[in-house]
């Protein structure tokens, strides 16, 4: 079996003739949402006969959808628009929630909850998170590694150059230039500790943005990766044994940990997630941590799922604080426990009822 997919050998130049016809005032707009699962990303286009300058240009769209096991008429609700780099200006792609006729959230995305529980606007919070992914191709097998066998151990891949090392740069640096295009707010890129494995960075974002922009840098992700006919999956541990696991580290950054002695702000928060770990190991991944546990096993720069650590410039704890943010009394801090396939809207507010908010229930 090959490992690239059948559909990226056609013919891209034919392909091109007709992306490049014009099409007048016209504009196509792509909805994008969250499948009930939690982990899915769905689309379909619609045609606009004019080009939408906000948000509020965008018409809400009926779907059928699935919901405690009935087949039900939804609607796609846009909350957040950004560029096409696909089929380029003045072409839209929209993230949307998902709501229920009674016009109650029903999938992923529930941002009027989320802004209900996370009162904290005047906290200026701002996250920033590290998509850690894997490449594969269509047949499972990890992109570049042997058919048979293994590649060499880890250790001469993280941050590396060279075709016997960086596998898969072309797909790394497409995504990032869609994301730049897009309008996205991603901030880096690099290769990570298992071969095929990388990471990209978006943010700082403030508040429930942070969800928007790598929900939708997610979507960018997979549909350049078809582009290359491979996959590019989200597992916390896609390979057993001495291969390193995949996160979606959280930086956490208040206006009172930003302001000079600040880091007050950063211990506080750490001693209120201290009290909560097992609450936010149930939502650092979409299957109440059992996708974690065979990533978080205390080796391989991930801490143990069953203990709270903390430290300065220790990238083997649950919780880590920068060198500079030591030395400059001020800053954020890491939580480097979220699954690379974790849910970025309950990360974040998570954090934010924990560390920023005083006397809330309970974390769903």
């Amino acid at each position: 079996m090959s490992c690239v997919s059948d559909s990226s050998r056609l013919n891209k130049f034919l392909r091109e003739r007709y992306l490049n016809l014009p099409q007048g005032e016209f504009c196509q707009v792509t909805y994008v949402w969250i499948a009930y699962c939690g982990m899915d990303l769905c689309y379909k286009t619609r045609t606009m006969d004019f080009t939408p300058k906000t948000i509020a240009d965008i018409p809400e769209w009926d779907i059928i959808g699935q919901t405690e096991g009935f087949s039900t008429e939804m609607l796609l609700a846009p909350v957040c628009m950004f560029r096409d780099p696909f089929i380029l200006d003045s072409n839209k792609l929209v993230l949307c929630e998902v709501l229920k006729n009674t016009r109650e959230p029903a999938g992923m995305i529930e941002h009027d909850v989320y802004m209900h529980k996370c009162r904290y606007k005047e906290l200026h919070p701002w996250f920033g998170m590290e998509q850690e992914y894997t490449l594969l191709g269509v047949d499972g097998h990890p992109f570049g590694w042997p058919r048979l066998g293994f590649p060499k151990p880890q250790g001469t891949y993280y941050r590396c150059v060279g075709a016997d090392r960086a596998f898969g740069r072309d797909i790394v640096e497409c995504h990032y230039k869609a994301c730049l295009y897009a309008g996205i707010k991603i901030s880096g890129t690099n290769p990570e500790v298992m071969p095929s494995q990388w990471e990209f960075q978006v943010g700082p974002c403030e508040g429930i943005e942070m969800g928007d922009h790598l929900w939708m840098a997610r979507f960018l992700l997979h549909r350049v990766c078809e582009d290359f006919g491979v996959v590019a999956t989200l597992d916390p541990k896609p390979m057993t044994g001495d291969w390193n696991g995949a996160g979606c580290h959280i930086n956490v950054s208040t206006v009172q940990m930003r302001e000079q002695g600040g880091i007050e702000y950063v211990l506080n928060s750490i001693e209120k997630l201290r009290k909560r770990h097992a609450e936010h190991i149930r939502v650092y991944d979409p299957n109440g941590g059992e996708d974690n546990k065979r990533r978080l096993i205390g080796c391989q720069v991930f801490s143990s799922i069953n203990d709270f650590s903390a430290g300065v410039a220790n990238r083997g704890a649950s919780i880590r604080i920068p060198y500079r943010v030591a030395q400059n009394k001020c800053g954020y801090f890491e939580d480097r426990r979220p699954a690379a396939n974790c849910d970025p809207y309950a990360v974040t507010c998570a954090m934010a009822r924990t560390c920023m908010l005083e006397g809330e229930e309970e974390l769903k």
